[in-house]
């Protein structure tokens, strides 16, 4: 195991290579990059992280919105943000973390993930259509000393990134306090963004290490429609207090049939990119709680047509964005159960995945080593991934005869009022109907992209 002194020898190491890295970009980004990449190859541990250095190498040759984003983040984020957020992401979540984690995981005999999603509140100040956390009791909260306990636990095991949502994260009055203590994590939040006023920005730019995903549907009809009456307007205020101040940002935006076909328009996409956002996550619309609503789930056309679109924008815009379930390649299939990355909720409870609302553990008096042991994990690691074919990663939507059998299995309770219904009856035969549908569509696609993949290193 990593001794605290090498741990610190390591993060000095970094910080004195990330520092070298950043000056090369500052001075000359254009001529420096490459030599910036040599760097970062040179001082990797992980093999994977040299192999992504290499592969960024590669993609620069044929990629050129990669420098136009590289260039965005050296010039457009204040440089506490590069001294803080980038510098914990490089350094401590990087090249200390993910050693640490496996070597961690080998020691307790169970996977140690990269991250963690915590909700510190249920409470949220508004009620959006289908909100995947709108059927939790919204009067749970996890106190200060809970959370930073938890993060505490975290850094021991490894993990320097932490992820917040709820609720709203914003309503939860430690949140400073959290990232001013925890100075070397990186923290991202899930938020609606309209609690982002000029003070808020300002205080995130001061700490450094905290990045806010904003949700939105797309413009403002759409947005106010599932948000409220002048969400769109605040939201977009909301950025623009982040882009003066230099903090880092990002879109977050659920995908439905409605807006499948737009939600990464040439017009969306560009709009985000001005407005100063620097990547993008999307969410497939799930149908979960007492009344699921199957309607609005992405039709198989649609799902294999985002595939294409979304990398496509990665190659041609200068913005990084990622499809949770349809790049289940990048990730090697599902990254829930604690594989990867898990959930707490507001309540304490342990849950396996923010879609998969049932739990066989809490955090609530128990240490994370213990709950990273619990029954639902296990089974989860032990089946991923959930098929070979990494278009269809999730357990819930693709696969949900895996779902009902780790949930049996480990004896798993629903985490609120209708949670359950998802695992039987219509619902249930409503949901396999969905998943053998993409499986039709998913296998040919796939197939289609092992051809493409194929022809191009022939080519190379």
């Amino acid at each position: 195991m990593m001794t605290k002194s090498m741990e610190v020898g390591k993060r000095f190491f970094g910080e004195k290579a990330f520092n070298k890295i950043m000056g090369y970009l500052k001075k000359n980004p254009e001529e420096n990059l490459e030599k910036a990449l040599d760097l970062v190859e040179k001082v990797a541990v992980a093999q994977n992280h040299k192999e992504y250095a290499r592969g960024i190498k590669a993609q620069l040759k044929k990629n050129p919105a990669l420098r136009d984003y590289i260039n965005r983040v050296i010039y457009e984020l204040d440089e506490n943000v590069h001294n803080h957020l980038i510098n914990n992401f490089f350094v401590n979540a990087s090249l200390v973390g993910v050693p640490q984690q496996k070597r961690m995981a080998e020691e307790l005999g169970w996977s140690v993930p990269y991250t963690i999603l915590i909700d510190p509140t249920s409470a949220c100040n508004l009620n959006c259509k289908g909100c995947w956390a709108g059927a939790y009791e919204k009067h749970h909260s996890l106190s200060f000393e809970e959370v930073d306990r938890i993060v505490s636990e975290a850094k021991e095991l490894g993990m320097y990134f932490i992820v917040m949502s709820g609720g709203e994260p914003m309503m939860w009055k430690h949140l400073p306090e959290l990232c001013r203590k925890h100075y070397d994590v990186a923290f991202m939040i899930y938020t609606n963004g309209t609690l982002i006023d000029e003070k808020a920005a300002g205080w995130m730019r001061e700490v450094g290490n905290i990045t806010p995903a904003i949700s939105l549907e797309g413009g403002r009809e759409e947005t106010d429609e599932r948000r409220g009456k002048g969400v769109y307007d605040k939201i977009m205020a909301g950025m623009e207090h982040l882009k003066a101040n230099g903090v880092a940002f990002g879109f977050s935006k659920t995908i439905t049939r409605e807006n499948a076909d737009t939600a990464y328009s040439e017009e969306f996409i560009d709009h985000m990119i001005e407005k100063g956002a620097l990547y993008g996550w999307s969410f497939h619309y799930i149908p979960i709680g007492s009344n699921p609503d199957f309607s609005l789930m992405i039709t198989p056309e649609q799902r294999s047509n985002l595939i294409e679109r979304v990398r496509e924008v990665r190659t041609k815009r200068p913005i990084q964005v990622a499809d949770f379930w349809n790049d289940g390649e990048l990730t090697q299939g599902c990254i829930a159960g604690g594989r990867r990355y898990f959930h707490i909720t507001a309540s304490g409870d342990v849950e396996p995945c923010a879609f998969v609302h049932f739990a066989a553990d809490t955090i609530k008096e128990k240490s994370l080593k213990e709950v990273l042991a619990n029954p639902l994990f296990k089974a989860y690691q032990q089946r991923q991934p959930f098929s070979n074919n990494l278009l269809r990663p999730c357990p819930l939507i693709d696969t949900p005869e895996n779902l009902r059998e780790m949930v049996g299995e480990a004896d798993a309770h629903p985490t609120h009022e209708g949670a359950d219904t998802i695992l039987y009856d219509q619902v249930a035969a409503e949901m396999d109907a969905v998943a053998e549908a993409w499986k039709l569509k998913a296998d040919q696609k796939w197939e289609q992209l092992n051809r493409k993949e194929t022809k191009e290193e022939v080519r190379i």
